[in-house]
Parts: structure tokens; sequence; C-alpha cells
């Protein structure tokens, strides 16, 4: 638990370093300068010049594991209601003013920058715990797999969720993984019904219906499966007028 702590400290730390010069642009420089930054840390991990330090392109190894499964998830779900509880507060707000029109909210009098500089530090925060969870489970990392790809993953499965909602990104990551890693993968295995040999099923095909269904979800759910609004059992349980339950 300390070392997990420490880890999103760490990452918190870094992340109000680098704010202090990025988070004064917009818009797509913004994304620009901090997708430079990941890259930057990335290749001085990578760096086999530090190697005593960080074990150049072998980066870290030889984690303990929990042998519970259980663990990762209670350490999410806590996360998940801090984050819940920001939200709701009088911070969070005043992050959901500043995403809905900065103009609005510098005229209301939040400061943006303090603002935006205390939801970079956060979700860093939150990253870092996440990254020290991805440790324990494959018990090393390197730095050559958190390429800028990965943060198009993850991007993708906000926007999917919808980036109003917790919950929505919560079931998108499910969904994320379930169709890319599980659901989808048969379509990479070459199969004969018979001597028949069904057509296109090989390696690499799974991709192209998993990038089909995603295109097929951005266009039809505009604002994501969620959109800004989370998922509640009261909701789902309270009776509609007439009879009917709500959605």
């Amino acid at each position: 638990m300390v070392a997990i702590i420490l880890a999103g400290l760490a990452a918190a730390f870094f992340a109000f370093l680098i704010g202090l010069p990025v988070l004064r642009l917009k818009s797509d420089y913004l994304a620009i300068a901090t997708l430079g930054f990941a890259e930057i840390i990335r290749a001085i991990f990578q760096y086999d010049g530090l190697g005593p330090i960080t074990n150049g392109s072998n980066l870290l190894r030889k984690f303990t594991t929990f042998n519970t499964a259980l663990f990762p998830f209670a350490v999410s779900g806590i996360c998940i209601a801090l984050i819940a509880l920001l939200i709701n507060s009088t911070y969070g707000r005043s992050f959901k003013a500043i995403r809905d029109d900065e103009v609005a909210a510098e005229a209301m009098g939040i400061n943006l920058f303090v603002h935006k500089q205390l939801a970079f530090v956060t979700s860093s925060f939150f990253a870092g715990i996440g990254g020290a969870l991805l440790a324990m489970y494959q018990t090393t990392v390197q730095a050559a797999a958190f390429t800028s790809a990965m943060t198009y993953e993850i991007l993708l499965i906000v926007v999917i969720g919808g980036m109003g909602s917790i919950s929505g990104s919560v079931l998108a990551s499910f969904l994320f993984v379930a169709s890319s890693e599980w659901w989808l993968r048969f379509l990479d295995n070459v199969t004969y019904i018979g001597t028949f040999k069904v057509p296109l099923l090989r390696s690499g095909f799974r991709m192209v219906v998993f990038s089909v269904i995603i295109m097929a979800v951005v266009l039809f759910y505009r604002k994501g499966i969620m959109g800004d609004k989370e998922f509640s059992l009261k909701r789902l349980l309270e009776p509609r007028k007439g009879g009917k339950r709500r959605g």
C-alpha cells in the first residue's frame, strides 16, 4: 500500500512540474505539449546511460504480487469513490464549468490555471496508482510499452463511455478490453467448416472488426454510451408513470 501511494505521489509531482508551463496552453497546443512530454519521459527511462537508476530499457522488475484478485478491484473502487466525491464537490463543479466553457467559467471568478493544475495533478495521482497496480499484475514494467498508442486507447475509452460520466468510463474500459482481447479473439484463427475455409478469418482481422465496431459506436453515440449521466440503481428500480421502469 505504501508503494502504491508513493507511485501516485510521484506521478502527481511530475504532473505538477509539467503543468506549470504546459497548462497555460489551450486546445491542440495543450494536447501536443502533453504528448511531447510523455515521449520525453519514456525516452529518458529507456536510456541505457541511466542503467544504474532505471535498469535501462528493462526498467523495473521483480515486483511482489498479491495472491488475491480482489485487491486491485478494491483499490480501484476506492479511487472511483474518491473521484466521484471530488466531482460532486465545489472543485468538481468548477472543473465542469471549465470543461463546458472556459470564458464563462473565468467570468464567474474561477481561476483557470489553478483548477486546471489541480485537475491535472489529481488525475496523474490516480494514473500513478493504476501504474502500480499494472506493475503488480505483470510483475515487471517496461517504458517501451507506454507509447502514444496507449494514450489514444485511454482517450478512446473516455470518448466511448462519455466524457461527463464516471460509470461510463468504467463500462467503456471493460467493453474495450473485452472486445479487443477476449470476445473477438476467434477472428484471428483460420477456421474450416468441413473442407471449406472461412474467408477473411486470419491474424489481424480481429482489429479490423474491432475498429468498425468503434466507428459505429462513435457515430451512433455522439456523446458516448452514458453521455453525462451516471449509472444508478435507483433510476433502474424507480417505476415510471404507466407502470414502466426507467432505463
